[in-house]
């Protein structure tokens, strides 16, 4: 059937298929032409994003912190250009391109720290360097969006029982540590950019990230290792929002691609106790279950003693009352926004873990205990590994 446009003559079926193919050319002349910006690209987030990217035919210019030994995990198709963020004479070369080129920013750099004290360096990186990126976009013109991933930890908390939704204004002073309050700092230049010169930039906003592919070893992995290593005796009844890393990058191109000027999008999932996630982990790895959980007063008691202690030795406490206040607060955050706006989905927790299991296993991060057992011999008898 033919289609037609209210007050224009409708067309044969031969000019209408010249009109979808000068359509579709265009389309790839312009996907073709644009390259993506991404900041961070050596990092967990950062590499997947690229991957992403390049698997539907983009062009990537990956960022990396000079000399980092991770650079070995960015896709060998990305363009890389060595600098920091807080450096802008790098940035400079990051975002000039060839004549006639357009590009898309997708800064995820950041700087995280689960000390809530003041931290210098984390405010330099996080604040400063958002600020560069910013200027990065507005002095050139070939930078047609910045998609700024953020922090679910930048909105202030709300009572248990209340989701937490998206907000419009970020203020450092509600919310806790110096991470939570550099995003939100951070989230505000950006916000202020739009509404006052004019930058065309949304914000993400995910929360904790794990499954397969963090070559860092970051908290939520190395968590994830001491309970499959039986290294963790007991856990906490509290709970945490964690999502998988490749939803959180499917989520940040899906707002590179439909994210709306001057908008914020949660990217989150369901919360979970950590009773129940370290049961679904020992389920799919096939281990024991832990079986204590330490109540919420009785962990707080325990990390104030571990802090004092670690102060009068100079070493790092093993928990600290802000790690269990991160289990202990409302971690229900509502992503129904980025669900219905940009098509955002997330995938069980079971999956995820499933698949990390195996990537930490291939990658010879695991290796599950084996269980010894006698070849047959007498008294030279010696023991073999049973898997």
């Amino acid at each position: 059937m033919i289609r037609t446009s209210k007050g224009k003559t409708p067309m044969k079926y031969d000019d209408y298929e010249m009109e979808n193919i000068t359509m579709t050319a265009n389309n790839t002349s312009k996907k073709n032409n644009t390259v993506y910006l991404v900041t961070s690209a050596a990092g967990f987030m950062g590499g997947i994003v690229c991957r992403k990217l390049l698997e539907r035919g983009d062009k990537v210019r990956a960022f990396v912190l000079k000399g980092d030994p991770a650079v070995k995990y960015v896709p060998r198709e990305c363009e890389i250009v060595e600098g920091d963020v807080c450096d802008v004479a790098s940035l400079e070369e990051f975002f000039t391109v060839p004549a006639g080129t357009e590009t898309v920013c997708l800064h995820i750099a950041s700087l995280v720290s689960v000390d809530p004290e003041y931290n210098q360096r984390v405010m330099d990186v996080n604040v400063g360097g958002c600020r560069n990126i910013v200027e990065m976009c507005l002095a050139h013109p070939e930078c047609k969006k910045l998609v700024y991933v953020s922090s679910t930890g930048a909105i202030p908390e709300q009572p248990k029982g209340t989701p937490i939704r998206e907000v419009d204004y970020f203020d450092p002073s509600k919310v806790l540590g110096c991470y939570s309050e550099s995003k939100a700092m951070a989230t505000q230049i950006v916000l202020d950019a739009v509404h006052e010169q004019g930058l065309n930039a949304c914000v993400v906003h995910p929360s904790g990230i794990m499954g397969p592919g963090d070559n860092a070893v970051g908290e939520t992995t190395g968590t994830i290792l001491r309970i499959l290593n039986g290294e963790m005796p007991m856990g906490i009844a509290g709970s945490f929002n964690l999502c998988d890393a490749r939803d959180l990058a499917d989520g940040i191109i899906k707002a590179a691609d439909k994210g709306t000027r001057g908008e914020c999008y949660i990217l989150a999932n369901d919360p979970v106790d950590f009773k129940d996630f370290a049961a679904i982990l020992a389920k799919e790895a096939g281990i024991k279950p832990m079986r204590m959980f330490l109540p919420i007063w009785l962990a707080n008691a325990m990390a104030k003693l571990m802090e004092r202690q670690a102060k009068r030795k100079g070493d790092k406490p093993l928990m600290t009352t802000f790690s269990v206040y991160n289990l202990a607060r409302n971690n229900e955050f509502d992503s129904r926004k980025a669900r219905e706006e940009l098509g955002y989905a997330t995938r069980s927790y079971a999956e995820t873990m499933r698949d990390e299991i195996a990537w930490l296993r291939a990658s010879g991060r695991y290796v599950p205990k084996a269980k010894a057992k006698l070849v047959r011999g007498g008294a030279h008898a010696k023991p073999v590994l049973a898997h």
